[in-house]
This record gives structure tokens, sequence and C-alpha cells, in this order.
């Protein structure tokens, strides 16, 4: 069951994305910009772990942690999820060469951006509301995990 916060954030976003094709794009694109971004911001070293053999904090650490905590506060088990998936990005990240992260980055927001220019036929939503750059991750890890769209009333899952 979804918090009302949560829910109405995820009708909001499907209100945007209603076409299969845009749909199938960014369950395609929205995993790589995850990554890319997860990536792209553990470049940015903060400061050495003490006791950690050498182990950077990164802008990644923070941005996980700050993502990860605001999807906890509307949902536990796909916070973790999230979690989960968001973690694994950090060290397949380590060993992308630069070239790769950019590369991701250019295919995942052309595919991004296609899905909203030629099938969707509207702007990205996060272009409208910036929560949804969160919420577009959140949102795929429902429908996955069949949490999202909500089942009427009495209908078992």
């Amino acid at each position: 069951m979804l918090d009302a916060r949560l829910h109405a954030l995820f009708q909001d976003y499907a209100d945007g994305h209603r076409h299969p094709t845009n749909r199938l794009t960014h369950k395609i694109a929205i995993p790589l910009i995850a990554f890319h971004v997860i990536a792209m911001l553990d470049w940015v070293r903060l400061v050495e772990i003490p006791g950690a053999g050498g182990y950077m904090l990164s802008l990644g650490h923070l941005g996980w942690v700050a993502a990860v905590g605001w999807y906890l506060t509307m949902n536990v088990r796909l916070a973790l999820l999230m979690a989960l998936f968001f973690a694994a990005c950090f060290p397949i990240a380590a060993y992308t060469p630069v070239w790769a992260v950019v590369a991701i980055a250019i295919v995942a927001w052309s595919i991004q951006l296609a899905g909203h220019s030629i099938w969707e036929k509207n702007r990205p939503a996060f272009l409208k509301n910036m929560a949804h750059a969160l919420i577009g991750p959140l949102f795929f890890m429902a429908i996955l995990t069949g949490d999202w769209p909500p089942k009427p009333v009495g209908v078992r899952a």
C-alpha cells in the first residue's frame, strides 16, 4: 500500500507517461540515467574515511543517502530496493571507464528525450516538478514489484 503523497506523485508521473513506447524508453533509460548520475557524482571525492583504507566519501554517497532517506519517508520496501539498486551502481561505476559513463549518459538521455518528443509529445515530468527526477526510478521500481498501478478495491494481487 502506498502512502497518499507517493500515490499522488506516482499518479502525476503516470499522467505524463501514457504512451506505451514512451514507457518502454523510460524502462531502458531511467536505470541508465540513475547509473550515470551516481557514477558522475562519485567522481566528486569529498573526504577520506578514517580507518577505511583510503576509501573516499563522495558526492555520490551523499546523494544516495539523501535519495534513499526521502524514499524512506514514503515507502520502506521500495526505498530499500532502490537503496540496493543505487548501491550496486557504485562498484559497477568504479570499473566503468569515464568515456563509457559519458556515452551511457548521452545515449540514455537521447532515449529518454525521444520518448517524450516522438511518442508522448510532452516535456519530461521533472521539468514541471523536480521531485520527478527521483520519482521516475521509484515509479519503475514500483511497476517491477507490482506496487503500481494500484489494484481496484476488492481485487487481490
